[in-house]
């Protein structure tokens, strides 16, 4: 059986990927509503809605005590 050098790669990240972007929207929703409504608290309330996991990790270990 000759092979050419070449390799099959299969990705299954489909779920998660699409877990990811229903947190991002669900977190956009929520920071978008709780800003002032400004253009610029929309903006920031956007870019924290990437950041989310960040907030809750910290607030997790200060609750921790780490």
């Amino acid at each position: 059986m000759s092979t050419d050098g070449r390799a099959r790669v299969i990705v299954r990240d489909g779920p998660w990927g699409i877990a990811f972007l229903l947190a991002y929207i669900g977190a956009a929703i929520y920071f978008v509503s709780v800003s002032d409504g400004s253009f610029w608290g929309v903006i920031l309330g956007l870019l924290q809605a990437i950041v989310w996991p960040v907030y809750v990790v910290y607030h997790v270990l200060v609750l921790i005590g780490a």
